[in-house]
């Protein structure tokens, strides 16, 4: 029989298909898989409308068979079949979609779902065979027909024998070589990978022989597809098992079925633990995207916001545009309505956990409360909004994490503001002494203990109409006591001894002055300026850091006996004014845990001192 050409500049187009759009050879068998269940789908919607047909589910199905030998692999189903003109066009027109036209046809609503969209997924079958043989015998014909090529060179089309309705696709696999290991397509565990990875919830069973019996390899019935009153909690946790969302138990699942302006399917966990990489580069977050029951994508990162990255689980969707090879999503407004409707999901399953699940939410918050906290900070912003209630912070007066609600609902009438302190840990900002004064006030202090905590609060900048403090800060915003104020003649004693000091330690510190805020200690250092210690640590610590620096002020506590001594000093022994005053520096650069920057000259002015 004569050989055809392939139409629409075929060998340049079929060349595409095999080497450019696909990125994983894998994909043909969910290509053909999909077109054999499209194929099943065309006899059960003719049933609908046409009474002699009787469609009954236990008859239709798609069978794969390996010969290892031959090196065939043929996928055989019990669908609609082809006629030779549906071969000729189907077949002989790349990127001529039959369930495309099938649709427009007999007009079929959006929502009837057959999966070919494009009429290039066969063509993927080249990516891994030298020849394909197809062999179709068509609804209501007598007649089969057999269509093979061997690719861009053409086509054959003959008639030919076969019983039943229905299609079989035979492949003969590539050799191996080099580069390519082309026998794991004959491969029984292989194959039924690749069926179970995307095309486990086709709805007609997927056959395979295998140690001499017939199994059914895929799920069929997706779990997001029962009914949530079907289902128990076991059920769920078994589904984020058998996925590997994650080797832990998920605190909380989602199970969401959304018919409005976005009609999709999805099942989200919140995990109880993060992965061993989430807080690197390396981590990819992302939902697995199906289509009508066929994976698409891994991970598809678009369905979720940086900040809810940490979310597992997967979206079925029968809306999406993908791009032709249906590995990749057209970024279109109906995505961007399920990723909207996902991120209010999550906030909500979040806000219930806080408020009926303390326990459960402190613990997923000891897991990603940070990654919370950078989402505040990160887009300048844009999103503090949306996470502000769910932030949580260890309270100086509860001793125990507390939200920024909860803390100005207990707010005293005079305070002002919402005070916080910065340091590595909560036992070391308990021993600060800069926290002295608004704890004596009985006001609350928040604890931040990770890097990321003061710059959200800085981006944040007020909650409910109070701004946030630091206990550093230069003006913390409380009154001072009756029988504080000075005598001018005090006033200028010390304006004289803090002018010394300050010109001493000129190229360290932007002021020196008398303190407000201690009452045990004698000294220590705050800041002027939106940057405090603790920003200047961590900066410091980043590559091209460009030597920020906070502007500090060393405060002297007047009514600690070391001020006696300092005042004796300046007035007697200026050497000794001036050892004093780089003592009580390097004093508070290590209450700060600030590095001393010659620790001999340190210890060595110690020794001084004890002579």
């Amino acid at each position: 029989m004569a050989k055809k050409a392939f139409k629409a500049e075929s060998k340049r187009l079929l060349d595409l298909m095999i080497h450019s759009i696909y990125t994983q050879k894998e994909i043909f068998l969910r290509e053909l898989i999909s077109n054999a269940s499209d194929a099943i789908d065309k006899i059960y919607y003719k049933a609908l409308t046409d009474d002699s047909l009787v469609f009954d589910k236990d008859n239709y199905y798609i069978k794969l068979a390996a010969d290892k030998e031959k090196r065939l692999l043929t996928i055989t189903d019990t669908g609609i079949g082809m006629t030779q003109e549906d071969l000729e066009n189907n077949l002989g027109v790349i990127a001529r979609s039959g369930s495309f036209a099938f649709k427009q046809e007999n007009e079929l609503k959006e929502d009837h779902s057959i999966i070919g969209q494009f009429g290039v997924g066969f063509y993927s079958s080249f990516m891994v065979a030298d020849v394909v043989t197809v062999v179709s015998k068509a609804l209501g014909s007598d007649q089969a027909y057999k269509w093979e090529s061997s690719g861009a060179d053409g086509y054959t089309i003959e008639p030919c024998d076969k019983e039943t309705v229905g299609t079989e696709i035979t492949l003969k696999i590539k050799e191996n070589t080099e580069d390519e290991h082309y026998d794991e397509y004959l491969e029984p565990y292989r194959l039924k990978s690749i069926i179970k990875k995307y095309s486990d919830f086709i709805r007609y069973p997927i056959k395979m022989a295998q140690d001499g019996e017939e199994q059914t390899v895929n799920s069929m019935v997706p779990i997001w597809r029962k009914n949530k009153n079907e289902l128990t909690a076991e059920d769920y946790e078994n589904f984020y098992a058998e996925k590997r969302y994650g080797f832990d138990k998920p605190l909380k699942h989602l199970h969401i079925q959304a018919d409005g302006a976005s009609v999709y399917r999805a099942i989200l966990y919140i995990p109880e633990k993060p992965p061993f990489d989430y807080y690197t580069k390396e981590y990819e977050k992302g939902l697995e995207l199906y289509s009508n029951g066929v994976l698409i994508m891994n991970k598809c990162a678009d369905l979720l916001p940086d900040y809810f990255g940490f979310v597992k689980g997967m979206v079925d969707s029968e809306d999406l545009s993908l791009n032709i090879s249906r590995e990749m999503l057209q970024h279109d407004r109906q995505l961007k309505l399920i990723a909207k409707n996902i991120t209010g999901k999550i906030k909500s399953q979040l806000q219930s956990m806080l408020k009926d699940e303390r326990e459960a939410y402190e613990k997923f918050y000891q897991s990603f409360g940070r990654q919370l906290k950078f989402g505040v900070y990160s887009d300048f912003g844009m999103n503090k909004e949306t996470l502000q209630d769910l932030l949580m912070f260890y309270s100086s007066k509860e001793k125990k994490p507390v939200t920024l609600d909860e803390y100005v609902s207990r707010m005293p009438e005079d305070q002002k503001y919402i005070y916080y302190a910065s340091g590595e840990s909560i036992d070391r900002i308990e021993k600060l002494p800069k926290t002295e004064l608004v704890l004596d006030k009985g006001y609350e202090v928040l604890f931040l203990t990770e890097d990321i905590d003061e710059f959200a609060l800085k981006v944040l900048m007020s909650y409910k109409d109070k701004s946030f403090k630091s206990v550093s800060d230069g003006d913390l915003g409380i009154e001072a006591d009756a029988g504080e104020s000075k005598t001018e003649q005090e006033e200028g004693g010390r304006k004289e001894l803090f002018d010394y000091m300050k010109t001493y330690l000129s190229d360290k510190v932007k002021d020196v002055r008398a303190s407000k805020r201690l009452k045990s200690h004698p000294v220590c250092l705050t800041t002027e300026g939106e940057v405090s210690i603790e920003m200047e640590k961590i900066l410091q610590a980043m590559p091209n850091s460009q030597d920020v620096k906070a502007d500090k002020v060393l405060e002297i506590n007047v009514n600690h006996p070391v001020f006696q001594s300092l005042q004796d000093a300046h007035e007697k022994d200026k050497e000794k004014l001036a050892l004093y005053t780089n003592l009580l520096y390097h004093q508070a650069l290590l209450i700060e845990g600030l590095p001393i920057q010659d620790p001999v000259a340190f210890t060595n002015d110690i020794c001084k001192v004890m002579v």
